[in-house]
């Protein structure tokens, strides 16, 4: 399988959607499309990885490393890592939190919340 990343904007964040599987030959288009939106001016970025199906520790650094760069331009990014994913659960989710990173982020159960300045984000 690949990795599919589709991009748009909603109340101002740009929203980068995420379907597939991020591991060392895929992850680089997620970090390229990171790149691109920082290098744009949008700063404050959602990450939607909702139908991601599986992800290694490649995908988790490019993870790791969008939350770097975005907040290096003192941006913003929240990711979308619902109870209820692609299948079973979010996969990305459960990984983040095995890996002890999971505190890292800003989670949200969708985009509509993560665009919400007045929604919490999800408990690590």
């Amino acid at each position: 399988m690949t990795l599919r990343v589709t991009e748009g904007e909603q109340r101002g964040w740009a929203v980068v959607r995420v379907s597939g599987e991020m591991d060392l030959v895929t992850s680089p288009v997620l970090r390229q499309r990171v790149h691109e939106a920082v290098a744009d001016g949008r700063h404050d970025v959602v990450l939607d990885l909702s139908g991601v199906l599986f992800c290694d520790s490649s995908g988790v650094s490019v993870l790791i490393a969008s939350r770097r760069l975005i907040r290096s331009c003192q941006g913003r990014l929240r990711v979308i890592l619902p109870a209820q994913g692609a299948e079973d659960g979010s996969h990305v989710n459960r990984v983040l939190g095995a890996l002890g990173v999971r505190r890292l982020f800003d989670a949200y159960a969708d985009v509509d919340a993560a665009v919400d300045d007045e929604a919490s984000s999800l408990s690590a």
